[in-house]
């Protein structure tokens, strides 16, 4: 194959000229899903944020809350 001048710029151009087009695609689908997603998600938060809930209590990691206060002596005080 003879060597052509311009022949490997322009491979080089139309190769990054690809990368681009993919990498747009990609980021305009990432776009469209995440804000379906979201619309979706803020509807379950905002009918879940009225509630006082503790996340690593619903795992079970830490103790929930409790209707006792303890003051700094010791003393336990029932709500």
């Amino acid at each position: 194959m003879p060597y052509q001048s311009g022949s490997n710029a322009q491979r080089i151009r139309i190769g990054l000229t690809g990368l681009a087009f993919a990498f747009i695609l990609v980021l305009l689908g990432s776009i469209i899903s995440r804000s379906s997603r979201d619309d979706a998600s803020n509807n379950a938060v905002h009918s879940v944020s009225n509630q006082g809930s503790e996340p690593l209590a619903e795992l079970g990691v830490a103790p929930g809350p409790t209707n006792d206060t303890t003051l700094n002596n010791g003393t336990v005080v029932k709500k």
